[in-house]
């Protein structure tokens, strides 16, 4: 097991002083625990209400190409690029529910059908070959994350990573990876809009105090340069 983490961004999204938060749960040894991730996905959801979830279980083994993916009321999305529907266990990566999931080692887009402000996945065998995850998010300007995933991971890891942000919704998200000898598996992506945001969870004050500390050594370092 590695880490569980929430962090408050501010203006991750734009210059306002709008907060986004991140969800980070990370197991390097699910077959021991998934407590991390779950605790990560549970937390996630806690902030959303009618959030659509998207499982893969209704595509057919090896299914690529432009696919339409099904997310309830919070509506329908296309998936694009390289990859593959696949319905067993392969070298680390499997399903987080069922048994279908999205595997890849190159980048691939999904486009709502609708602005959304909430987006989170499940993830196995990331980072075992030294990949991490990349994302850009498009959402009237373009931003890129890079998930904080455990490079040179055990085989067989899993995490959630998820993203709130009721201030700056997005239509299109580009999965990325630093590493294109490392494949990827992804299972149970949700997404929710701005309807069925909640609230955004507010963390704990320690995380708040740390994150602020941070800044301010950020600043100090800047000053003293």
């Amino acid at each position: 097991m590695k880490k569980l983490v929430l962090i408050t961004l501010l203006a991750l999204f734009s210059a306002t002083s709008q907060a986004s938060l991140i969800f980070l749960g990370e197991d390097l040894t699910p077959n021991s625990s998934k407590a991390n991730s779950k605790q990560a996905n549970t937390d996630f959801l806690a902030g959303l209400v009618g959030a659509g979830t998207e499982d893969f279980e209704s595509f057919a083994n090896g299914s690529n190409g432009s696919l339409t993916v099904d997310f309830g009321t919070a509506g329908t999305a296309t998936l694009s690029g390289s990859g593959q529907i696949l319905n067993s266990g392969n070298a680390g990566r499997f399903a987080t529910s069922g048994t279908n999931y999205w595997n890849t080692n190159q980048n691939f887009t999904i486009e709502f059908s609708q602005a959304i402000s909430a987006f989170g996945f499940y993830g196995t065998d990331i980072g075992d070959w030294g990949g991490q995850i990349t994302l850009e998010f498009l959402s009237g300007v373009t931003t890129n994350v890079t998930v904080d995933n455990t490079v040179g991971a055990n085989d067989s890891s899993l995490l959630f990573w998820g993203i709130i942000d009721n201030e700056n919704p997005f239509t299109k998200i580009t999965f990325g990876n630093t590493n294109s000898d490392d494949v990827f598996g992804f299972d149970d992506m949700t997404i929710a809009v701005a309807s069925q945001v909640v609230t955004n969870p507010i963390p704990e004050p320690t995380t708040l105090a740390i994150f602020a500390l941070g800044l301010l050594g950020l600043r100090v370092r800047q000053l003293k340069k």
